[in-house]
């Protein structure tokens, strides 16, 4: 009988889900790997270092198809910053701070990643692998929405957020969440087709 591969987006539906319309969400605790930069997205760096975050993931899958647990590698996320008051799309790209990351299902262990991550440099001398990080992160009640459409439109979607939070008497309580279901890299999509999660973990005023 052959394994079934797990697909991450099945088993953690709630997580990748969400509508067009802004919501209120409870967003439980989950496993990660993930890589910290700063610039433009795009740029050389952020390029190198979704590369090795990537090399990791796929490092972990082998092992664990080996074991016979096998799982669709999931999509790349990722945590957004700027050391300024003013809105973030306010702010040079090239000064934006970034956590990316990549869920991993729950049955991966740091011992799985180091042994993993022992492989890929072996085998790929992708020295920036050393820079991943596994880590859990729960966000709790979230406002979200599915953004459709370029990166450079989503302040509209984001007002649309801001606008339910100011109606349930919420505030921000985390970093900026961006899950790309649709994204533009590495292949050219066009830009009406881009679908992109918008995630802000919040709290009650007072």
């Amino acid at each position: 009988m052959p394994k079934t591969k797990i697909d991450l987006a099945k088993e953690y539906k709630s997580y990748y889900t969400a509508k067009t319309t802004p919501g209120i969400v409870e967003i439980e605790e989950g496993k990660f790997l993930s890589i910290e930069g700063k610039g433009a997205p795009g740029s050389d760096e952020f390029q190198a270092r979704v590369s090795a975050l990537y090399s990791l993931a796929y490092g972990i899958k082998m092992l664990m198809k080996k074991e016979g647990k096998d799982f669709t590698v999931a999509k790349l996320e990722g945590l957004w910053w700027v050391d300024s008051d003013k809105p973030w799309y306010e702010v040079p790209r090239e000064e934006w701070g970034w956590k990316l990351l990549i869920r991993q299902p729950d049955f991966v262990t740091p011992e799985i990643v180091e042994k993993a991550r022992k492989e890929v440099i072996k085998k790929k001398k992708i020295e920036l692998v050393n820079e991943v990080r596994f880590e859990k992160m729960k966000e709790g009640k979230c406002v979200q929405i599915l953004h459709i459409g370029p990166y450079s439109t989503e302040p509209e979607s984001i007002a649309k957020m801001e606008k339910l939070m100011e109606e349930k008497n919420l505030i921000k309580n985390g970093l900026h969440h961006e899950i790309y279901l649709v994204m533009a890299y590495p292949r050219k999509v066009p830009d009406e087709k881009l679908k992109t999660i918008l995630r802000q973990p919040v709290r009650e005023k007072g």
